[in-house]
């Protein structure tokens, strides 16, 4: 079984993979180095609390 992934199949999943750390940084859980929400704003430029973000990478994976 071949499988191959392509650049943006990647992307998804790291956007998903972010969103699902953002989710567990809402309810509490911290982790090491930066934080899911820090790595969000500054390389997709979305503005707000960790609430508003979250909404916001709802919207853009309903766009891709």
């Amino acid at each position: 079984m071949n499988t191959a992934f392509t650049s943006q199949d990647i992307q998804a999943w790291r956007l998903r993979t972010l969103r699902g750390a953002l989710k567990l940084e809402i309810l509490g859980m911290k982790r090491r180095g930066r934080s899911a929400y820090s790595i969000i704003k500054e390389e997709f430029g979305f503005k707000g609390n960790k609430a508003k973000v979250l909404e916001q990478v709802d919207e853009l994976i309903k766009q891709n």
